[in-house]
C-alpha cells in the first residue's frame, strides 16, 4: 500500500531520527512510504491561536501534497487529530474541496493505530530490554482514543517489561502554547507528571508526540534526573534511540 508520511514540523526541526524511525516501521510493514518534500506544517499552531486563513491554507496545501496517498501516517497523535478532526470545520463554502478534505481526513492514522489497526505488523525491528513507561499524551488520547495500541506494540518486545505510571493519561502540562502562556502552571503539571514517571521507577518513559516529551525530558533534567531516558516510540520500536545507526 502506498502511505505518505507526513513527518511533522517539530519532528523535522528537533528530532529527525523519529521521521526515520517511522519510514522503518512503516517499510516493516510492508508499506510503499513517500514522503513529500514540499510539506511543512499541518496548520495546528496557526489554528490554536485563531487564526483559520492561515490554518485553511495549509490544509489545502497539505490536501495536494497527501491526496493520492492510500493513507497518511503521522507519528504524533496532536497532528493527525489536527488534520482528522478539525480540518472539515475549515472549509465550508466549497462542497467539493470539503469532500476531499473529507476523504484525507478519513484515511490519516497516528502511527500505533495504523501499524495496529491496518498494517497489523507482528514483528518489530527494535530489540530494546528494560522496564518502559507509557505517556498517554492529550491529543491522541482524547480525540483518537489512543490508548491499548502503544502498548499492544510495546508487547510484541519480548525484552520489555512495561511498568504503568500512576495517572499516565494526566497531561504533561505543555499543550503547545499553553506552556508559553502558562509558565508556571505548565511546570507545575509537569512535575507531578515527572513524580508519576519516578513512582513507576522505568528505565525509559515512552510517548507519541514530540513536544510532550521535549516537556517531560526537559523537566526530568531540571529536576536532577539524568538517566531516565525519553523517546518517542517509533524510536523504541524501530531500535533508532542514538545516532540513527545504533540499537537502544
Amino acid at each position: 500500500m502506498r502511505v505518505g508520511l507526513l513527518v511533522t514540523c517539530l519532528i523535522d526541526m528537533l528530532r529527525p531520527r523519529i521521521g526515520f524511525a517511522t519510514l522503518e516501521l512503516l517499510e516493516a510493514a510492508g508499506c510503499s512510504v513517500v514522503v513529500p518534500q514540499t510539506q511543512t506544517c499541518c496548520g495546528q499552531p496557526a489554528y490554536n491561536s485563531g487564526d483559520r486563513t492561515a490554518t485553511r491554507q495549509l490544509a489545502i496545501k497539505l490536501l495536494g501534497e497527501f491526496e493520492d496517498c492510500a493513507y497518511v501516517v503521522v507519528p504524533s497523535g496532536a497532528c493527525a487529530g489536527m488534520v482528522r478532526k478539525h480540518y472539515a470545520e475549515l472549509i465550508t463554502d466549497d462542497p467539493a474541496l470539503a469532500q476531499r478534505m473529507a476523504t484525507l481526513a478519513a484515511k490519516t492514522y497516528e502511527l500505533t493505530e495504523f501499524l495496529v489497526n491496518v498494517a497489523k505488523i507482528e514483528n518489530m525491528p527494535g530489540n530494546h530490554t528494560g522496564s518502559v513507561t507509557y505517556h498517554d499524551s492529550c491529543s491522541g488520547l482524547r480525540e483518537l482514543g489512543i490508548k491499548a495500541q502503544p502498548r499492544r506494540l510495546l508487547a510484541r518486545l519480548p525484552g520489555v517489561t512495561l511498568k504503568e505510571m500512576p495517572d499516565a493519561e494526566e497531561c504533561c502540562g505543555f499543550g503547545g502554547a499553553f506552556s508559553v502562556k502558562f509558565g508556571e502552571l505548565s511546570a507545575a503539571i509537569a512535575e507531578r507528571k515527572c513524580n508519576s514517571i519516578h513512582t513507576a521507577a522505568a528505565d525509559v518513559v515512552v510517548g507519541g508526540d514530540l513536544g510532550c516529551l521535549l516537556n517531560i525530558e526537559g523537566k526530568l533534567r531540571r529536576m536532577g534526573d539524568e538517566t531516565t531516558r525519553v523517546l518517542h516510540i517509533a524510536e523504541l520500536l524501530a531500535g533508532v534511540c542514538g545516532d540513527g545507526s545504533e540499537g537502544c
